[in-house]
């Protein structure tokens, strides 16, 4: 037993992550993505959804459509980056090895 935590010790000194750490990020990979898009959707209908219902010129309806889907994208972004940073400076998949121990050295 003690040797495979030896090993796992070692493996993160040298860079590489556990299996947990590894399904930390994936996770938190996949939220960053989801969240982003309701974000980005919802911002879009808002900005370009009154051209599907009010009686715009040709002229005002691209200039929503284009506004909601620039506004969209960079929504899109910042929110992936805004999780994603927030994840690695919150100490990422950082927990203690067995469940209700506080320390590692416990």
């Amino acid at each position: 037993m003690g040797d495979k935590r030896h090993v796992r010790d070692t493996e993160r000194v040298r860079g590489r992550r556990t299996q947990a750490e590894r399904d930390a990020v994936t996770g938190e990979i996949g939220y960053a993505l989801f969240s982003a898009a309701f974000v980005a959707a919802v911002a879009f209908g808002v900005v370009a959804g009154p051209a599907l219902f009010l009686e715009l010129s040709g002229g005002a309806v691209r200039t929503l459509v284009a506004s909601g889907a620039t506004l969209a994208a960079v929504l899109f972004v910042l929110r992936v980056a805004t999780v994603l940073v927030r994840f690695r400076y919150e100490g990422g998949a950082a927990q203690p090895s067995q469940p209700g121990r506080t320390s590692p050295d416990s």
